[in-house]
């Protein structure tokens, strides 16, 4: 009543295009599954749903696997069709003969295989190509109720692989990056602020701990209080960046040591999905304390630099002022004048090359008795421990060794040939806090006598080591035997930056 499908061939490969018309005039007689008007309907109702769709789909029919394909199928053969099309498998592809024979072994005892981004190499146009593939293999059953072929879908996946990897590449690339980036960075997720990623430099700033995976206060408790974590919140919420410059952070970078101040330049960014919600806060910086305190140090140098300019200008003044009223000479006046400036450049030879840390007491000593060793060879004995002296200590005792040395010339021992002068000093370690004890005393010169008036030179060395912010004292005896000075001055840590006056 229906009539015999087999005497119209045609009719179930309507739904091709390509692929149709090379079915139809190809010689299935030549083929094990015979000419097409024998076909069962099984394999014509196959091929009708096959040629239908537009995904790649190829049926390996009867024990050699006879290859049929849709129009989609060709595209994905490349220049291997149309010779594919009524060929058998294991010869159409014969570079993946074994993979295909498991597939026609498995699909036609009845079995499915399911292969997703499965990799095989192909040569579909005439060289080796890296192909990935989903694949989906079941069997179609005959007339006879066992599967007559295998009908495949083949879904072409290389284009997505090759994006993933060059994306997987690329994110391994800035991960490492990430990670090598001279700042710190790091990534915060959520509105508790957990640590997702952070890279080396992060945990060089705050030492190395457990912290990903972590909210903030809970991987480091010890920035609580310090403002952070409610900068990440306000970003957070309003969403918009901030950006901060030489900030001070306390951080627990050694458990067995108290937290320690660092600065950091930093900017906390809002992460944003792709609906446009924030997800996270991205954090970039750098460490920059040593620049912090460089440019503090810079600023110390600078302001002490104007308070010693202004004492030594001071300084200069006083000793042409009184050295002018004092002179019996304008020769005598030129003479003390060089002299005395001198003596003050010795000394800041010595505290520049210290940079103005202090200057130990050898240097001081042994720079103010140069100009007079010539003439006392090694009639000037100096001796006593290495004691660092404070930078203003230096200058007065500088100004004052110079003072005595050339009134020793002039007038004392080292005024003939046989006198000698000795330095000595020590620490004095039994008050509140340590003093220097140096005492100058003059041996084998003239008788000395008491002068009847206090002359400038005198009170030089007196008054230089007595000013309200050395705190120290200096006084001479005109013992008939030689004169002797003993100094007596306090070793401070530092200067006091709000005094400022000359030395004398």
């Amino acid at each position: 009543m229906h009539g015999d499908l087999r005497t119209a061939p045609a009719d179930f490969l309507a739904g091709g295009r390509e692929a149709s018309a090379l079915m139809k005039t190809f010689d299935w007689g030549a083929t094990s599954i015979g000419p097409m008007d024998l076909w069962p309907q099984s394999l014509r109702t196959t091929i009708s749903i096959m040629l239908r769709s537009p995904i790649p789909m190829v049926l390996l029919w009867g024990p050699d696997g006879i290859m049929i394909y849709n129009d989609a199928y060709t595209v994905f053969a490349g220049g291997r069709h149309p010779r594919l099309l009524g060929s058998k498998v294991l010869e159409g592809w014969a570079e993946v003969a074994d993979f295909n024979a498991n597939v026609m072994r498995v699909g036609m005892a009845g079995g499915t295989l399911s292969y997703r981004d499965q990799e095989l190499t192909l040569y579909r146009n005439g060289v080796p190509e890296q192909v990935w593939m989903n694949l989906d293999y079941s069997p179609v059953i005959d007339e006879t109720g066992k599967p007559g072929g295998v009908l495949a879908i083949v879904v072409e996946t290389t284009e997505r692989v090759m994006a993933e990897r060059r994306l997987a590449a690329e994110k391994d690339r800035l991960r490492e990056l990430f990670h090598q980036a001279p700042g710190f960075m790091v990534i915060y997720s959520g509105p508790d602020h957990v640590f997702e990623l952070v890279n080396e430099a992060y945990y060089q700033l705050v030492g190395r701990r457990e912290i990903i995976g972590k909210p903030l206060l809970e991987a480091l408790p010890e920035v609580a209080g310090q403002g952070f974590d409610r900068l990440l919140d306000k970003v957070y919420e309003t969403q918009e960046p901030f950006v901060g410059r030489g900030l001070p952070v306390y951080l627990q970078r050694d458990p067995t040591r108290g937290a320690e101040q660092r600065f950091v330049d930093f900017v906390f960014q809002p992460i944003r999905d792709a609906h446009g919600r924030i997800t996270g806060v991205f954090a970039e910086g750098s460490d920059v304390t040593e620049r912090v305190r460089s440019e503090d140090h810079q600023r110390l140098l600078l302001n002490e630099l104007n308070h010693r300019v202004k004492n030594t200008l001071a300084t200069v003044q006083s000793i042409a002022s009184q050295t002018l009223r004092n002179a019996g000479s304008t020769v005598a006046a030129r003479e003390a004048i060089e002299s005395r400036l001198f003596a003050l450049s010795r000394a800041h030879d010595v505290l520049t090359r210290e940079n103005w840390d202090g200057a130990w007491i050898g240097e001081v000593v042994g720079e103010a008795m140069s100009p007079f060793q010539s003439t006392g060879q090694s009639r000037i004995h100096c001796h006593g421990p290495a004691i660092r002296l404070p930078p203003n200590v230096a200058l007065a005792l500088a100004m004052a060794l110079q003072e005595l040395a050339t009134n020793a010339v002039k007038y004392g021992a080292l005024s003939n040939e046989r006198g000698e002068v000795e330095i000595a000093w020590q620490v004095d370690r039994m008050r509140e806090e340590p003093h220097l004890l140096l005492r100058w005393e003059e041996r084998g010169g003239p008788p000395v006598s008491p002068p009847s008036r206090r002359g400038f030179g005198t009170r030089l060395v007196e008054r230089s080591l007595a000013q309200g912010h050395l705190g120290g004292e200096a006084r001479i005896a005109f013992a008939p035997a030689g004169v002797i000075c003993t100094v007596d001055a306090p070793l401070k840590a530092a200067e006091d930056e709000s005094e400022t006056g000359a030395l004398i």
